[in-house]
């Protein structure tokens, strides 16, 4: 495909503006991205931050070479039927919406286009996410490189087969939820032992950042660098032996099927 191909984005929420900073910074040309979005205010917002255009959805979907669905899942279904007459049949889709298959965009358009199933998360608005990217079979490997170049931009990406994506879902997608849960729990517990708020915000914060660099610079793996920081009898082994007794491993092992569970049910 056309490296540089005319990009068309449905929907410009902040999902939305990361992905057109993704691709103005793997290189793409600012003019050659169209959004259709509902609120005008948005539209002029993201038009003056970027230098993009915008257009009615019709006049998008019928020029654009590749299109992004960046909707909600439960508005899928009703976008796809909007676009199904304007679309043309070589246009690559990417849906961004969580659970939707690849079959229920097919079946949605009503045509063979070649489609592309991502699922993203949030830190990709700091160029520090990470996106799982599951293909049909007529993608071309152009078209796969394109999509992996500028998500690429943006973080990192793997491509897992379809039946994977709610485990992936699971995983990064709902994860740095997991994460922020975890922090407003260690401040909480640190504010119980007498700290203020402010300090236990900077020593939580600061503490998770060093050890997710130490995590992704070292080479050494969780449980190595755990076991580091862990002198028997000590502190340390004193608060994962009240996690293992409280079973961590099987709660957040819970807590992500049932988020997979969800994603299916969104299917």
């Amino acid at each position: 495909m056309d490296t540089k191909p005319k990009v068309g984005l449905i929907g410009a929420g902040i999902m939305g503006e990361a992905l057109i900073s993704a691709l103005v910074t793997y290189g793409l040309d600012p003019k050659s991205i169209t959004i259709s979005e509902k609120r005008l205010d948005r539209c002029d917002e993201l038009i003056k931050r970027y230098s993009i255009n915008s257009s009615e959805l019709a006049a998008n979907v019928s020029t654009a070479q590749v299109l992004l669905l960046v909707v909600k899942p439960q508005d899928l279904e009703a976008v796809l039927t909007e676009i199904k007459t304007h679309i043309l049949p070589e246009t690559l889709v990417i849906s961004f919406a969580a659970g939707k298959t690849i079959s229920f965009v097919k079946n949605g358009i009503g045509k063979s286009n070649p489609v592309i199933r991502v699922m993203p998360n949030s830190p990709i608005l700091l160029g520090e996410g990470m996106s799982a990217i599951s293909s049909s079979d007529n993608v071309t490997a152009g078209q796969r490189d394109f999509v992996n170049g500028f998500l690429g931009a943006a973080g990192k990406t793997i491509e897992v087969e379809e039946l994977l994506q709610d485990a992936v879902t699971a995983t990064s997608g709902s994860g740095p939820a997991y994460f922020f849960a975890f922090v407003e729990a260690m401040v909480s517990g640190a504010m119980d032992l007498g700290l203020n708020q402010k300090d236990a915000t900077a020593l939580t914060v600061q503490t998770i950042v060093g050890a997710a660099k130490m995590l992704e610079e070292s080479g050494k793996t969780a449980a190595v660098l755990r076991e580091n920081v862990t002198s028997p009898n000590g502190t340390t082994a004193a608060a994962l032996a009240s996690f293992t007794d409280d079973g961590l491993e099987q709660l957040v092992s819970k807590a992500m099927k049932a988020a997979r569970d969800r994603a299916q049910e969104l299917a």
